[in-house]
């Protein structure tokens, strides 16, 4: 990491980085090479078409939106928005909506594994994050 004043502001940025200000100080050469493996967790997800579900379920209740609003103690509006598809629902209504209506509208998706090896010495810099034009 180098400590540099960039446009008035010092900052600690790589020796890329480094280059567009003035250098006030150099590092110690300590170069560490960082291996993370970022473990593939489920992730829920709402199912593509959760508006259309939830109105055809609520109606084969025959229950008006005004009515499963106070059923499920939310806002019409809430219901309206949801079924129209213009708010999708955290999951945890999203459960409550599942549970009320005995449908399915959260799936489990699996994400990849990602290993990334870096060699860099420090900590990430606003460098590592965007690419400069030339």
């Amino acid at each position: 990491m180098f400590s540099a004043i960039i446009e008035g502001s010092q900052m600690r940025v790589c020796e890329n980085c480094a280059k567009f200000g003035k250098v006030l100080r150099k590092p110690v050469s300590d170069l560490r090479v960082n291996v993370s493996v970022k473990k593939a967790e489920p992730v829920e997800a709402l199912v593509e078409n959760f508006g259309q579900i939830v109105r055809s379920a609520r109606e084969k209740l025959g229950l008006t939106q005004k009515d499963f609003a106070l059923k499920l103690t939310e806002k019409e509006s809430v219901i309206n928005k949801i079924e129209s598809g213009s708010f999708s629902p955290p999951i945890s209504l999203a459960r409550k909506l599942e549970k009320i209506l005995k449908i399915k509208l959260v799936e489990v998706e699996k994400e990849e594994e990602v290993s990334s090896e870096s060699k860099r010495s420090g900590p990430m810099t606003i460098g590592d994050l965007i690419k400069i034009k030339k």
